[in-house]
């Protein structure tokens, strides 16, 4: 009989029965499917009962689950269950997180004053000849076989743990960027001063094993970096490193800032001036963080901001904004006459009302005048915004080769505390831009504040192999912070000129700090995460920083700037990011709308949030425990010489991303794998190891447990009388210590999965991100009953069915494990046939149309669908794992409008979206190749003889009219269109199956034809089987439900406020803006145009280089 609850078998059956009549009457002829309402449902009933049965006897007797929920009951008197205490757990887990990070802050103090010592008594001696270690030269020969200068035999070994690179553990050495001359004086006094570090480094990575790399970035550019490597140059040649562009140097070296640049965008800018001024904004752009404001002015006769949309106020300078901003720049144009007056009353509003209103950084504050002149007479706009206090500072860059309006521009900089710079050449942009940082840095330098600073997150893709780790770690987890501490000049002569000699720092991976909090202790659905005082995400699993661009793994353009309310989108009121983002400790409860399964399949859960703060760092951590059983968890208990017996099982292995011993500390135990160094602990071969002893002693009893599993598996195996059923390849079984069994009932020759349960197979596999996919969905499904489902690997195709088992004691439940096998579409396919037809002597003297019925003949068409709406069977094999509504929009539609699938609306904050555009010059689209000649010409008579004159090689690439020639003739050729991905908001749909509506049936009504299909529920399983009529094409008027994700898109006005709203954030507790005894007659000069002969020769190079393949 149907469910009293069946939705649309009360309100159709007459039209379907009626239907029936007329299609009997009508259609017999043609063979059509005419069976009666009542035998065509009854016969489904049927086939899923059967269907049912089997599956459930197949499964069960090859997966062992009755034998294992009989050992962990026969155990139930000797176990406890207890309740997680997540207050408890999270300041656990803080307190060691707090622990770890200050052994990293205590060794980066170290070198600091180890690197401030050196200097102190080093007197600087111009004459210096000094070798050193150069990272790009070493273990390079000439043509004659002998080592290149400044290279020299530098031993290297692979290390563990510093991913497997080639390393000296024993030896630090030195990269110097192209564009910086490796034996200037100041570079080589300086490199000579920081040789002192390097038995620092030694005595720190001793002290504590688990720090990676150490390194002191210099002022002057070059990086000294622990352990020794060979650097890598680009595929051009050139080592475009340069430390002081690195965020850890940049926020070590400043307090937060608040800056707003001002561009000059009149017509005397045109040509190369608007290349190098854009180049600056850029420059300056990039010496921005997440604990900076800005905001971009372009100036002629009026005012223009370069995003309209932040006009009159700060925008948090986080990679979203910056990134947005430089897409803005390289769309400006020259045009009118510059009136600077206008714009430097607007940017010092700006500035004034954040300080007043509380907002911004409310520390330093500065214009940046990008300009090729300053006629005008500023006094009075000094005068009345920024006299005598000079609160904000003005650095200015004076463009291009006329020096005119140089002692304007000097003057505005002298008399703002700021700094002047002449920038003549795109070779001059980084190095004129880094000094604002020297000067922002005096007031902290003179008052000898060493604050340490920590990083957002970051992917260091400057080491080699980080490549190679995108495709072998978990995306959250491939991401690193850094923690970093200035160096200061401490001589007496130099303290009013505030010395910045560098900065120290250490990178700390956050899978090392992740893995404090254990996974097993979180549950199937629980984890754990990071954010830092903006908000932003550290780690969490749910962060995914690459996206695919055709076969490569990318790191997206906004990956370290997901917010905490862009994963956690459930806490629409940003709850729990305030309460975080102040450093606060507490806890929330919060329904969650999760997703598993790379985000196809919903799953309706309640979590629980715990959160603290990290002492003396800006991060805060949190915890998610998911009600019901992920808060439970058993603990039993075994003799170590029983549970060693079943460690040390072939079949038995542990999850190796886990901590069960700590072997990176003492460098002998790193050989061991996680299995190989429990067991030597267990043993007493290694009593030095750091082990986790409960995960340990949960680990023996489960291996106990489960140790009869493999009996019975081998003995399916070795019990031939039967025969074993062709495509049952693997059984396994997994628990909430991590640990598997796993037996392969099909040989790797013959098996259809030969990935699955790999290494490779991360989605399967206990990782320090989550449990295996299998667990997770049988956890969410009635214990005992398999949860079946389908898996599209690439091509390879076929079927896991996992279910859960639990353990009771003193009325309390909780999931033990789950266990499962897996099996080939051929296995099920046949069966399936098999049972869904009805056999030839069947009578059909009271059967009007098809009989006997069967899913094999062309009238129908057979499906199974599991509780998400993806095909686990259907006749064409090419369907298998797609979403059913992609393949028969019109019953899905019906199985939803009736109740039977229910959709869930899911969102993706961390989308990857195409944006279509095509390159071409909008200056001069399509022309000829000849205007690419004449341009060159034109060019060369105007611009070659002061190009001579000013050494300026970089010009010739990036002059205006050389750009619209490469322009013109590439587009005369042809114009590529290019689908660039950006980031993106997107929604998409997941399904979730009605287990209250156990069968339905209906007929659609299809134009000419009347489809007609019944839906019967597979009893004790997830499954549903759909009869559909074959012969009625509804795709006209029913088109695919499909699951494809679609952009959000924002009108102007929403998309304006979402980026320039500024969300709760904790500033930093330190500011250094003022020093009295500072010096501000330090403000630049005319020393930057008289450019030594050997940095020329070195700018030179490294234009010709950066060039080649332009």
């Amino acid at each position: 009989m149907l469910d009293t609850r069946e939705v649309g078998r009360s309100t159709d059956l007459k039209d379907f029965e009626k239907g029936q009549t007329v299609l009997a009457r009508n259609s017999k002829a043609r063979g059509v499917l005419t069976v009666s309402s009542s035998e065509y449902h009854r016969q489904v009933q049927q086939w899923a009962s059967v269907m049912s049965a089997w599956l459930r006897d197949l499964t069960t007797k090859y997966s062992g689950s009755l034998l294992l929920q009989k050992k962990l009951k026969d155990v139930e008197s000797i176990i406890k269950i207890v309740e997680l205490d997540g207050t408890d757990l999270v300041k656990d887990y803080s307190d060691e997180i707090e622990r770890m990070l200050g052994s990293k802050m205590k060794s980066v103090k170290r070198l600091a004053e180890s690197a401030e010592d050196a200097d102190l008594y080093h007197e600087f001696n111009a004459s210096l000849q000094f070798d050193y270690y150069n990272s790009m030269m070493i273990n390079t020969v000439d043509e004659d076989g002998n080592n290149v200068e400044l290279g020299g035999d530098f031993v290297l070994e692979e290390n563990e743990h510093f991913n497997n690179l080639l390393v000296n553990t024993q030896q630090s050495n030195i990269q110097v960027p192209t564009n910086v001359y490796n034996k200037d004086p100041n570079i080589l006094n300086a490199i000579y001063n920081s040789e002192a570090l390097n038995d620092v480094f030694i005595s720190n990575f001793q002290k504590d094993p688990t720090l990676t790399w150490q390194y002191f970035g210099s002022s002057t550019g070059f990086f000294r970096i622990y352990p020794g490597i060979k650097w890598t140059p680009d595929a051009n040649g050139v080592a475009a490193f340069d430390c002081r562009n690195r965020n850890w140097y940049i926020q070590a070296a400043t307090s937060p800032k608040d800056i707003i640049i001002m561009v000059d965008i009149s017509g005397s800018m045109k040509g190369l001036k608007m290349t190098i001024a854009k180049h600056t904004i850029n420059t300056i752009l990039d010496t921005l963080g997440e604990n900076d404001f800005v905001n971009v002015i372009a100036y002629t006769d009026y005012v223009r901001y370069v995003e309209p949309c932040f006009k009159g106020t700060l925008v948090q300078a986080d990679l979203d904004n910056r990134e947005h901003f430089k897409v803005l720049v390289d769309e400006l144009h020259v045009k009118g006459e510059a009136k600077i007056k206008k714009a430097m009353k607007e940017s010092f509003k700006i500035l004034n009302e954040a300080r007043a209103r509380g907002q911004g950084s409310m520390c330093n504050q500065a214009i940046m005048l990008i300009t090729d002149g300053a006629m005008e007479d500023f006094e009075s706009v000094f005068q009345e915004f920024n006299w005598p206090e000079r609160r904000v500072r003005v650095f200015t860059y004076l463009i291009g080769r006329e020096m005119t309006f140089a002692q304007n521009t000097k003057w505005i900089a002298c008399n703002n505390k700021g700094y002047y710079t002449h920038i003549s050449t795109l070779a001059d942009v980084q190095e004129n831009v880094m000094e604002y940082l020297h000067v922002l840095s005096r007031p902290m330098v003179i008052n000898h504040d060493h604050d340490i600073i920590w990083t957002e997150a970051y992917m260091d893709t400057v080491l080699p192999n980080t490549k190679e780790l995108f495709a072998t770690k978990a995306q959250s987890l491939l991401l690193m912070t850094s923690v970093a501490m200035p160096v200061f000049s401490k001589k007496k002569e130099t303290l009013s000129h505030g010395i910045l000699l560098g900065v120290v720092g250490s990178d700390i991976p956050l899978m090392e700090v992740m893995k404090l909090a254990p996974r097993y202790m979180l549950g199937a659905h629980g984890y754990a995460f990071l954010i830092t005082n903006n908000g932003y995400i550290l780690a969490h699993p749910d962060l995914r920083p690459l996206y695919k661009d055709g076969k490569k793994l990318k790191p997206k353009p906004n990956y370290n700037s997901v917010d905490l309310s862009e994963v956690e989108w459930e806490d629409t009121e940003e709850m729990l990011r305030t309460a975080m983002v102040k450093g606060e400790t507490g806890s929330l409860t919060l329904p969650f709308r999760a997703s598993v399964d790379k985000g196809k399949r919903p799953l309706y859960l309640v979590n629980d949030y715990f959160y603290t703060n990290i002492d003396e760092t800006p991060f805060s951590f949190g915890m998610v425990l998911t009600k019901g059983p992920g808060q439970l968890m058993f603990m039993g208990n075994v003799s170590v010489e029983e549970g060693l017996h079943d460690l040390t099982s072939p079949d038995l292995t542990i999850a190796s991303e886990w901590t069960y011993c700590e072997t990176d500390i003492d460098p002998a135990h790193r050989k061991y794998s996680q299995l190989q160094a429990v067991i030597r602990y267990l043993l007493g071969k290694e009593p030095d190891l750091e082990c986790d002893e409960v995960l340990l002693q949960q680990t023996l009893f489960d291996a106990v447990v489960t140790a009869p599993l493999e009996a019975y598996w081998n003995a399916l195996m070795l019990n031939n009388g039967d025969g074993l059923d062709p495509g049952i390849e693997t059984a396994f079984l997994g628990t909430r210590a991590g640990l598997m069994r796993i037996i392969r009932y099909a040989g790797v020759e013959t098996r259809v999965a030969k990935k699955f349960l790999t290494p490779a197979d991360k989605d399967n596999l206990f990782t320090v991100d989550h449990f295996p996919l299998w667990y997770r969905l049988a956890v969410e499904n009635p214990p005992g009953q398999f949860y079946y489902y389908p898996v599209n690997d690439k091509g390879v195709k076929f079927v896991v069915a996992s279910t859960a088992v639990t353990v009771s004691t003193d009325g309390k439940t909780t999931v033990a494990g789950a266990i499962g096998v897996q099996m080939s579409l051929d296995l099920l396919e046949k069966r399936f046939w098999d049972i869904t037809k009805q056999p030839n002597d069947t009578d059909c003297s009271n059967i009007e149309g098809v009989c006997p019925l069967s899913c094999e003949s062309i009238d129908l068409n057979c499906f199974l669908v599991d509780n998400n709406g993806f095909i686990l069977l259907s006749k064409d094999r090419a369907e298998v794992g797609r979403f059913f509504g992609e393949v028969d929009g019109s019953v899905m539609a019906s199985l939803i409008k009736m109740g039977m699938y229910k959709k869930v609306s899911l969102f993706d904050y961390q989308g990857m979206c195409k944006n279509s555009h095509h390159h071409a010059s909008s200056a001069r689209p399509l022309l000829s190749p000849f205007y690419g000649i004449l341009a060159l010409l034109r060019w060369f008579f105007s611009n070659a003889l002061m190009f001579i004159l000013d050494f300026n090689l970089c010009g010739l690439w990036h002059s205006d009219y050389f750009v619209d020639a490469k322009a013109g003739y590439h587009t005369s050729h042809k114009q590529k269109k290019v689908e660039a991905l950006q980031p993106c908001d997107t929604a998409y749909p997941g399904f979730m199956y009605d287990y209250s509506i156990r069968e339905t049936n209906s007929l659609i009504k299809c134009g000419r034809c009347q489809k007609m299909f019944v839906v019967q529920q597979l009893p004790e399983s997830n499954l549903v089987m759909v009869v559909t009529q074959a012969d009625c094409d509804c795709s006209r008027q029913y088109g695919p439900i499909l699951l494809d994700p679609k952009e959000i898109k924002y009108n102007a006005t929403v998309k304006c406020n979402r980026m320039k709203s500024q969300k709760v954030r904790r500033r930093p507790e330190s500011c250094h803006a003022y020093h009295p005894k500072e010096d501000a007659k330090e403000c630049g000069g005319a020393s930057a145009i008289s450019v030594s002969l050997h940095l020329v020769s070195a700018s030179l190079a490294f234009c010709l280089i950066l060039h080649r393949w332009a």
